[in-house]
């Protein structure tokens, strides 16, 4: 199965935050990710990347800015 890993980058660091991503929507500043079987987690961020060849989504945090 090709799932994703999610990477989070905060105050310049980065941050490996979940695995086995199988879906992931954007609202606003807002990303909710999900895996299968469990609830969908949100958490403020913008995407910064998505590798497809790595399976990789990076985000930055916008808590930060706050």
């Amino acid at each position: 199965m090709c799932q994703a890993k999610v990477i989070l980058v905060k105050k310049g660091q980065e941050s490996l935050i979940m695995q086995d991503i199988i879906h992931f929507k954007v609202e606003g500043d807002r990303v909710w990710l999900s895996r299968l079987f469990e609830e969908p987690v949100e958490i403020k961020a913008m995407v910064v990347e998505s590798d497809f060849l790595k399976h990789t989504v990076t985000l930055r945090s916008l808590e930060e800015e706050s």
